[in-house]
């Protein structure tokens, strides 16, 4: 799994119970799934449609730096299927596991869409492919 992101849990990012808002790390993760599904396929218009269980593994507390993975499990028609895993930085202890999001793009009447790709491609591959 490649770890992409790296947030910093501020207090505004606390709960009651002084650990990390269980709401705002789904935030973070649906906000980095979309843009890594839109960046892969290319589709501006890619949205969440499902997201398996969510497993709360350990919590995180104000200053602790927590990174998001993801992992490309298949390429749909229509969408991207992806694997979450959220962790500290510092101790690589899970502090959420996703098994399956599922991302779909959608042409201007909001309908799934073909993307037309089937495995991950990297900029530095498309890079080449332009020259």
């Amino acid at each position: 799994m490649r770890f992409h992101t790296r947030k910093w849990v501020k207090p505004e990012d606390l709960n009651p119970n002084g650990t990390l808002f269980g709401g705002r790390l789904l935030q973070w993760i649906d906000e980095e799934v979309a843009l890594y599904a839109i960046i892969q396929l290319e589709i501006p218009k890619t949205v969440t449609k499902f997201m398996s269980e969510i497993d709360f593994v350990s919590s995180a507390r104000k200053g602790d730096i927590i990174e998001i993975g993801i992992e490309v499990v298949k390429f749909g028609r229509s969408s991207i299927t992806l694997a979450c895993e959220v962790r500290n930085k510092i101790t690589r202890k899970t502090i959420i596991a996703i098994d399956r999001i599922v991302m779909v793009c959608l042409d201007e009447e909001g309908n799934a869409m073909a993307h037309g790709k089937t495995k991950i491609e990297y900029v530095k591959d498309r890079l080449e492919n332009d020259k």
